[in-house]
């Protein structure tokens, strides 16, 4: 048959590579240190490696089927209706994390021009609301200032390496300040290092219809993009960690050790040219990559219908607002950095969980993809991989659980809550057809089945 489809395992790499870094490493490394010290490059690469398993099913649902839905058509295939409705909801509530980012513009360009600091929630704010605002007009433009960024980005990476390397203070790995606050310190460090590690899956899944042999090509790159990834991270992690004493860094920014390494000049373009467009491409990149899937949210009928509400050019405005209202909430709050990890991650890790168990079933339901997916291995070990990979979304989730506070908890129970409470409601009164759930997976699982990358098998020999 002819080969329509031209990516391969390089192009992937590059394009989830690049995705895969990003804002997290800036904004988090120095919240890592200050819970382990030096060994943040231990926390860096378990982080990297515990990340992965916890998102194990996308690499498995990879391995045997070709979605064209990418993560979301995976949890439609493994959701009950109600689950579908918590995870949707949840969807919309990431708009937390978009506050992080904005907040972090303002702390790294506060180090260039300190004047500005005092008003950090009114600039943030700003920022949001214009990235907000530049997404109306299509993505064109976006893309093409995306691209710009990531470049910057990723030599800025490299600078900070290459320059920061030689000037690591002699003694690194023998004159103490590792595991600083013992096994728990790295253990809640790798917990908040997840979020800047936890992207290493994400654009391969997604690419899968335009991927040769997609089913070979996307795990292998996986596994490359992680490699690699730990290894930029762990560099990084020596740098932050090694060139100034653990107590000056700790909590801090990446600005701090920039300025030790750097001329005032490079120090300068690191911090508006690296920093500052790493954090810029995630915002940007989250408000315009969500878009849709929150308006889709909407039209499942998960949200009440005004949120379904477009532009004549089709913009839908009506769901925006309400994603942009989400994201300056914190801000208008003041959550700490650690709090709106926690409130992002320890419902997604709960969510991958029950994914992960659920591939436990696979080899059962599907033996002929099974059988040739390139992570076939017995049904035992697989099964152990599985049960170690929901392990690990619990890990992370139970650390970072147990760094909030009290009031953090009960928002935390009232988030979770509120997207149960929500789901339920909507299918209750009729809002959410479930009827119409139940056809739109089983199309989902035909698509899966009768793509010719998955050979040939039908539908019905599936459901048997």
């Amino acid at each position: 048959m002819e080969q329509k489809k031209k990516l391969n395992t390089f192009d992937i790499f590059s394009l989830g590579f690049g995705g895969a870094v990003g804002s997290g490493i800036f904004v988090m490394m120095g919240l890592g240190i200050g819970h382990t010290g030096k060994s943040i490059v231990i926390a860096l690469l378990g982080g990297c490696v515990i990340m992965l398993l916890a998102y194990m099913y996308n690499v498995v649902f990879s391995s045997m089927f070709v979605l064209s839905g990418g993560d979301y058509s995976q949890k439609a295939m493994v959701f009950s209706p109600l689950l579908t409705g918590v995870s949707g909801i949840f969807t919309v509530l990431n708009g937390f994390a978009l506050a992080m980012y904005s907040v972090s513009i303002v702390s790294y360009a506060g180090s260039v021009f300190p004047g500005i600091l005092p008003y950090t929630k009114v600039i943030a704010i700003t920022i949001t609301t214009l990235f907000f605002a530049s997404t109306i007009k299509g993505s064109k433009f976006i893309a093409i200032i995306q691209n710009i960024m990531t470049i910057v980005l990723l030599f800025s990476i490299a600078l900070f390496i290459f320059v920061g390397i030689p000037k690591v203070k002699g003694g690194f790995f023998t004159d103490g300040d590792f595991f600083l606050n013992g096994p728990g310190g790295l253990v809640s460090a790798v917990a908040i290092m997840g979020f800047a590690c936890q992207g290493t899956t994400m654009a391969p899944v997604a690419m899968a219809k335009d991927t040769a042999n997609p089913r070979k090509t996307l795990p292998l790159a996986i596994f490359m993009i992680t490699i690699t990834l730990a290894i930029v991270y762990g560099l990084m992690g020596v740098v932050a960690s090694g060139v100034l004493p653990v107590e000056d860094v700790a909590g801090k920014t990446l600005s701090v050790v920039a300025f030790e390494i750097f001329p005032k000049p490079v120090y300068i373009i690191f911090i508006l040219g690296g920093a500052v467009f790493a954090i810029a491409t995630s915002l940007m990149g989250g408000i315009a990559l969500l878009k849709y899937p929150v308006l889709k949210v909407a039209e499942d009928g998960w949200l009440p219908g005004i949120f379904k509400k477009t532009t004549k050019q089709g913009y839908p405005w009506a769901s925006q607002l309400l994603f942009y209202i989400i994201s300056v909430i914190p801000v208008f709050l003041g959550f700490s950095f650690d709090s709106i990890i926690s409130l992002i991650m320890i419902p997604t890790m709960l969510l991958c969980a029950c994914c992960n168990f659920y591939c436990i079933l696979l080899p059962k339901k599907y033996p002929k993809q099974w059988k040739e997916s390139v992570l076939h291995m017995p049904t035992p070990v697989f099964t152990f991989v599985m049960l170690l990979s929901v392990g690990c979304d619990f890990l992370v989730a139970y650390n970072l659980f147990a760094m909030l506070t009290g009031k953090e908890v009960v928002m935390v129970f009232l988030i979770v809550l509120f997207c149960f409470a929500l789901a339920l409601i909507r299918i209750r009164t009729g809002a959410v057809k479930v009827e119409d759930l139940k056809n739109a997976k089983a199309r989902i699982v035909e698509e899966a089945l009768n793509d010719p990358s998955n050979d040939i098998i039908s539908v019905k020999e599936a459901n048997t």
